[in-house]
């Protein structure tokens, strides 16, 4: 349980330091445009991490949002209750539906754009047109290759999603040790890998798959995303409002 503890108090001095949290966004941008350079470049070979059927991709960032609400779920049920009313707590809770609201709209727009701007084609070659079929969905099911704008989901999801978790965690900076409990710190930990996983898999998006303009697009619209909601929108007092800030713990 000590080293727990130990690791807990590790990650929060990390993102203890304002720096780390505020230039998140920066550093995801970043990571998007190098990584779509190296691609653009074929300087990046092939790995392990370039098939999209590698274990990370299918078992996490396939169901991202699931493992992010899974997880923040009981972390905002557990770490905003400190100093605290349940009726703050079920306000808190709303930003989930939020934020999920925010990842279906975004998918679903993403899906519609792809659709209305593809064909569909017998082969790569893209000689032979099937014009009677006019989804994605209904050309990959009759075995053919679907050529549309295809803004990068994966990019989306996995910034946005970053994004929220780290926002979500700001309240385990304040709670003191004492007060925590082995739930708690093992979910903390958790989230802390998830953001590690997301990240990563964030950068070997932008090196293997895509063309830059998707994934500035999927990019972009992650960090608005976030931006509009903990930026502009929840510090506002008719809103699901913000997680405990250090002055709330006091």
């Amino acid at each position: 349980m000590a080293a727990v503890g130990s690791l807990v108090n590790s990650l929060a001095c990390l993102w203890r330091q304002p720096c780390t949290r505020a230039y998140l966004p920066h550093l995801l941008f970043y990571i998007s445009f190098v990584g779509s350079v190296l691609k653009t470049s074929g300087l990046v070979q092939e790995s392990y991490f370039s098939n999209s059927r590698n274990i990370l991709n299918l078992y996490f960032v396939k169901v991202s949002w699931a493992w992010t609400i899974a997880l923040l779920l009981p972390f905002i049920r557990y770490s905003n209750i400190y100093n605290r009313n349940h009726t703050f707590v079920l306000r808190r809770l709303t930003s989930l539906l939020v934020a999920t609201f925010i990842w279906h709209t975004c998918t679903e727009t993403f899906s519609y754009i792809e659709d209305i701007t593809g064909s569909c084609y017998e082969s790569d070659t893209m000689q032979v047109i099937h014009g009677d079929i006019t989804t994605k969905a209904a050309c990959k099911k009759a075995g053919f290759i679907w050529d549309g704008f295809d803004i990068s989901g994966h990019s989306f999801i996995l910034a946005y999603s970053s994004l929220v978790i780290v926002e979500e965690m700001v309240p385990m900076l304040n709670i003191p040790r004492s007060d925590r409990n082995v739930l708690l710190d093992y979910i903390y930990i958790a989230l802390n890998a998830i953001v590690a996983i997301w990240i990563w898999m964030f950068g070997c998006t932008s090196v293997y798959f895509h063309d830059i303009i998707d994934k500035t697009i999927g990019t972009l619209c992650g960090i608005l995303g976030w931006y509009v909601t903990y930026g502009v929108w929840y510090p506002m007092s008719f809103s699901p409002g913000l997680p405990p800030q250090q002055k709330q713990h006091a």
